[in-house]
């Protein structure tokens, strides 16, 4: 049986379909499983072993685009014709990934119609349609309840994965054994905690580990942040510099004790590679972004801590910003998870 994925959404998003790549592999061992991601995402989904083929489509940040991306999609379109699928799930909710499932000539065409109608034309062009009622439901179980609707699948959503044999050792990190990430930058402004915060954080953190490591992206203000944190915080304080591919960041990941960091896809790469986790989240509504099914703190406005086995009912602060949380409830979070996964 062949099988295609299409989600053509950002980078922590593409992640978040492993665990249902993971349960169709268990469900379906012979199964061959192809999946289209934004260009850009595919590193992130190198450490997913369910995965056969992986291709890309147009990148999903308009300044990273060209007047060739549909050209670029047709011969995607063209290469996935050839090889006759019996099942295609569009997970993206968007026009582009339709018509990447709709042209594939696979034999069921699948997506959701229950977040954002699918009008007249689109109803025709998928022979199966899921009605799965997903707002407020994380978008793991998004992907996962979607896909059921088509393709049975048994038991829970399962964790995320970036498999330890499939990540790349990187230094700083080779010869440590008691070491924190911290990943304090993102794209998104109403995500970010400010560098003071940022730098109180990281002094507490060097009273319990030997060292801590800075995690930032390639983005121009992402370094200078985490060069400016290092260079306030001292030796014994580490950064990548934006140097570090995905498939690192995983191998820094699977052997650090801990993880700090706000809603992004390093985040969610902790989550899959089994690092305790502390979220820093503001407005993000963490029933439906928060680290899936890893031990962990979610930490938000007003010093509200969520424990990873406590469920998140909606966003109930959907005006919460990210500045107010304080340093206190972190690192509070931090010391209550690290007794939990040591005891």
């Amino acid at each position: 049986m062949r099988l295609l994925f299409v989600k053509l959404k950002h980078i922590g998003d593409s992640l978040l379909l492993t665990p249902t790549l993971s349960a169709v592999r268990t469900m379906y061992p012979d199964s061959e499983i192809w999946v289209v991601v934004r260009r850009g995402c595919e590193g992130i989904l190198r450490g997913c072993p369910a995965i056969d083929n992986l291709l890309t489509a147009a990148a999903p940040e308009a300044s990273n685009r060209s007047r060739l991306n549909w050209w670029h999609d047709f011969k995607t379109v063209r290469r996935l014709r050839r090889w006759h699928f019996d099942y295609a799930f569009e997970l993206t909710d968007g026009d582009r990934g339709r018509w990447i499932a709709a042209l594939s000539g696979a034999r069921v065409r699948c997506a959701n119609g229950a977040g954002r109608a699918l009008n007249w034309w689109w109803k025709r062009q998928f022979n199966c349609i899921s009605q799965f009622q997903w707002q407020g439901r994380h978008r793991a179980e998004k992907d996962f309840l979607t896909v059921a609707d088509a393709l049975p699948l048994e038991g829970e959503v399962p964790p995320m994965i970036f498999a330890r044999h499939l990540a790349r050792a990187r230094p700083p990190a080779g010869g440590l054994s008691n070491y924190a990430v911290i990943h304090p930058g993102t794209r998104w402004r109403r995500k970010r905690w400010p560098k003071d915060k940022w730098i109180e954080l990281g002094r507490h953190l060097l009273d319990r580990f030997s060292k801590v490591i800075i995690s930032a992206g390639p983005d121009a203000a992402e370094v200078a942040l985490a060069g400016e944190l290092q260079a306030i915080l001292g030796p014994n304080v580490l950064s990548t510099a934006g140097q570090t591919s995905w498939e690192q960041l995983a191998g820094l990941l699977h052997g650090a004790k801990l993880f700090v960091g706000v809603d992004t896809a390093a985040m969610h790469l902790a989550a899959a590679c089994q690092c305790p986790t502390v979220a820093i989240f503001g407005p993000s509504n963490p029933a439906e972004w928060r680290p899936w099914k890893v031990a962990h703190r979610l930490v938000r406005p007003g010093g509200i801590v969520i424990s990873g086995s406590e469920p998140a009912n909606g966003n109930t602060r959907a005006g919460a910003k990210t500045q107010d949380i304080l340093v206190a409830s972190v690192v509070r979070a931090w010391e209550e998870l690290l007794h939990a996964t040591e005891c």
